[in-house]
């Protein structure tokens, strides 16, 4: 009877862990609902910390040669020739931007009734490829459409609003985490009470930051050269608003693997509108330009920065576009890059690390001293 009782007692589990067990679950719940209200702030932030890691490098050296050790003094001299750089690229475009951008709208109503009459390039493409007669079976639902997406005015003036504010956001996220960043590391490192672990883990951070450094800056690199060649090829055969498709062409490039071939599909299309001649030159230069990013511009800017083979590319770059859209496409490479740098690091310190010196036989002796 007793040892009965002694087995129905021990088979019940205690209130205490029922009790705790749902709390935990409650608190996850929670936690993951508070991480779904604040996604877009985690989102700025994410960008932010990256921007922080590429930029930290360039005002530790403007720290160790220009200001002699004044890290605000420096964060602000950076921050501020980034703003200069930055004005005056959106200088140098706002002029034929703002010309072209202009003419198109002036051009915009002729060009819609050419279009609508089988005129003109954009008519004789339509016409060529059957697209106006589509165009016309479908009026009304295309106005449904058309008025569906001009509705909701308010909501694009709240999106061009946030957009303004997370870009500010990020900015000043970026600069105080560049401002704070020495003290950050170093009371992070101090938690860690082992020496050698304490120099490993600053050395894996250092890489890690180079990999984002070399990634962001070659990224940008490229993209800035991607754009002035298409620019370079419309311009001289004479397509319009060449600015504004090289701005778009630029851009789109920095998404990986597929930025560039968007890009260039939209200035292939342009060109395709203009004349026969523009679309065989600029269709040239695209086919010649993602021969040379692909094989000479990609290796030559990221082999010493982000080593990573083409399928590890391709996987991170799905998986990532997946969870965080756009964001994960331009996040992925140097995300994968960070947890290669680790993995590699662990691996080394646990079960990869070579010998000092090859041994021999089940006794391991070592190869200088084996007969």
């Amino acid at each position: 009877m007793a040892g009965a009782i002694d087995e129905s007692s021990r088979g019940r589990v205690p209130v205490r862990t029922i009790a705790t067990t749902i709390a935990m679950v409650l608190v996850t719940v929670l936690l993951l609902l508070v991480i779904r209200e604040v996604s877009r702030v985690l989102t700025w932030i994410v960008v932010a910390l990256f921007f922080s890691v590429a930029l930290y490098p360039l005002v530790g050296w403007v720290d160790r040669r220009v200001t002699r050790g004044r890290r605000a003094l420096s964060t602000l001299l950076v921050f501020l020739v980034i703003v200069l750089v930055l004005g005056g690229l959106i200088a140098a475009f706002a002029v034929p931007l703002a010309r072209e951008g202009t003419a198109f709208a002036a051009q915009l109503p002729s060009i819609i009734a050419d279009a609508k009459a089988g005129r003109g390039a954009v008519g004789g493409f339509l016409d060529r490829t059957n697209a106006l007669t589509l165009i016309q079976d479908h009026q009304d639902q295309i106005k449904h459409y058309a008025s569906g997406l001009t509705t909701p005015a308010t909501g694009v003036l709240s999106g061009i609003a946030t957009t303004f504010a997370g870009l500010v956001t990020i900015f000043v996220l970026a600069y105080l985490m560049v401002l704070e960043g020495p003290k950050v590391v170093s009371g992070s490192l101090n938690l860690i009470d082992r020496g050698d672990i304490r120099e490993r883990v600053a050395a894996v951070g250092a890489d890690c930051a180079r990999s984002v450094t070399g990634y962001l800056s070659g990224n940008l690199l490229i993209s800035v050269i991607c754009g002035v060649i298409h620019y370079a090829a419309l311009r001289i055969m004479g397509v319009p608003f060449a600015g504004l498709i090289a701005l778009f062409v630029a851009i789109a490039d920095l998404v990986p693997l597929v930025g560039a071939t968007i890009g260039g599909v939209v200035a292939l299309l342009a060109a395709a509108l203009h004349s026969v001649p523009a679309l065989i030159v600029v269709a040239v230069v695209f086919i010649v330009y993602q021969q040379l990013e692909n094989h000479l511009l990609q290796p030559l800017v990221f082999a010493r920065t982000v080593n990573l083979n083409p399928l590890t590319v391709l996987i991170s770059i799905l998986v990532a576009v997946e969870l965080a859209g756009i964001l994960g496409a331009l996040l992925a490479i140097p995300l994968a890059s960070i947890i290669q740098v680790i993995a590699r690091d662990l691996w080394d310190h646990r079960r990869g690390k070579p010998k000092a010196e090859p041994t021999v036989g089940v006794d391991e002796t070592p190869a200088s001293s084996a007969p």
